[in-house]
């Protein structure tokens, strides 16, 4: 234990001091620093042309100095929020410059643990790469696995390639608009460039101090121990960033547990259960057996008119279950398993992360067998065959507006 703990202990203040000008896995060697580097490649050099003015005018209008030493990225994955802070001496107090809207989700509340499960991590990480030509416009490469993760995690596939990313959409990143993901990318590429090698992103289930996200948080771990435990360790990072606006030390034990060092006391209080919802009576779920399931294919499965398509037919779902959240429940990620089946009908429909209650989990289920539409079914060798999918729907009743 003695050795991990010092090791995560090195991590968090190596984040909290600039180290020596690195590449963050680009090479600089044929110019003067990290920004220069940037420049000579087209996405950054578009992005700082188009954006760095108005980073400038903005820093200043918040009495900020640009461009800042220190940047410090948090993002909260229930409220849907991607926070950036900063500040240019190591003893100051770090100032909020800008709230992201993060614009999409995979999974559900809870730590990644294997490749494939669809889930953005939760925990205390850094940026590790600036890629300047990904898929995804630019993007910005976390360090997951951390040492918490390769500890809890599968130890063969604990999965990997984790960014913070433009085009707005994701398997288990962190989207944001392309607009967005451009002023990110300036701002912390000026950070490093200035000597911040390790900027910190601590992503957490939700923010502590929002009621409705703390009662969600509350109904969901419930029953689940583990999840609670691994959620409370969270909300002392963020109780001590509220409290002192630092970036807290965090160390990990031999069990991969995070402890955070002089967390402030809880604030949130013990959520009432849920109200039920009525049941629906001779209820016959659409079930199979299934035979000849396979992981690989050479065609997934294509839904009629496309990924939109799709898309547009589960926020209707969403929105048409909006009436079944219990009483202060405004927002629920519901993390559903089934197959489509080899002949595209989609079949043996399961909530396996997120589920609200027993009643509501049934009404959902139920609605996606009697209105989702058949497919056209996964290919392999020239055949079809059936294949399992994984897929949030997201309820949201919407925050009312400001007059």
């Amino acid at each position: 234990m003695k050795n991990l703990f010092f090791c995560i202990l090195t991590c968090c203040l190596a984040i909290s001091l600039p180290a020596q000008n690195g590449s963050g896995g680009n090479s600089v060697s044929a110019v003067s620093s990290f920004i220069d580097f940037q420049k000579t490649l087209q996405r950054p050099s578009d992005a700082l042309t188009k954006n760095e003015a108005v980073l400038k005018k903005q820093f200043q209008e918040k009495k900020l100095v640009w461009p800042a030493k220190y940047v410090y990225i948090r993002s909260f994955k229930y409220d849907s929020q991607l926070e950036v802070w900063v500040k240019n001496e190591r003893k100051e107090s770090y100032k909020l410059f800008k709230s992201y809207k993060v614009c999409a989700l995979a999974g559900t509340l809870g730590p990644k643990r294997m490749e494939g499960d669809y889930q953005v991590p939760e925990g205390f990480y850094y940026i590790n790469e600036f890629n300047p030509k990904s898929n995804y416009h630019l993007s910005l490469g976390l360090n997951y696995p951390n040492i918490s993760d390769r500890i809890l995690s599968d130890i063969n596939s604990p999965g990997g390639s984790i960014y913070i990313h433009g085009s707005c959409v994701t398997v288990g990143c962190i989207p944001l608009t392309d607009p967005m993901i451009e002023e990110l990318y300036i701002i912390t590429a000026h950070a490093k460039n200035q000597g911040q090698d390790f900027i910190p992103v601590h992503i957490f289930p939700i923010r502590f101090n929002v009621k409705r996200s703390v009662e969600y948080l509350g109904r969901l771990t419930k029953d689940d121990e583990q999840l609670k435990d691994f959620s409370s360790h969270l909300e002392d990072a963020f109780n001590y960033f509220e409290k002192h606006r630092q970036i807290p030390i965090v160390a990990v034990s031999d069990k991969g547990e995070y402890y955070v060092n002089d967390a402030p006391d809880k604030k949130w209080n013990v959520v009432p259960d849920a109200k039920p919802i009525p049941k629906r009576k001779n209820v016959q779920h659409r079930t199979r057996a299934i035979t000849g399931l396979v992981e690989s294919v050479h065609q997934w499965p294509k839904y009629p008119g496309g990924g939109d398509e799709f898309l547009k037919y589960l926020d209707k779902l969403g929105k048409e279950m909006r009436e079944y959240l219990p009483r202060a429940t405004r927002r629920a990620f519901v993390q559903l398993e089934f197959v489509v089946d080899k002949d595209g009908v989609p079949v043996n429909f399961k909530v396996i992360k997120g589920g609200v209650n027993e009643d509501f989990n049934d009404e959902l289920v139920t609605r996606l067998e009697t209105t989702m539409a058949t497919w056209q079914p996964a290919i392999l060798n020239d055949k079809p065959v059936p294949k399992k999918m994984v897929q949030t729907v997201t309820i949201e009743i919407p925050e009312p507006m400001e007059m």
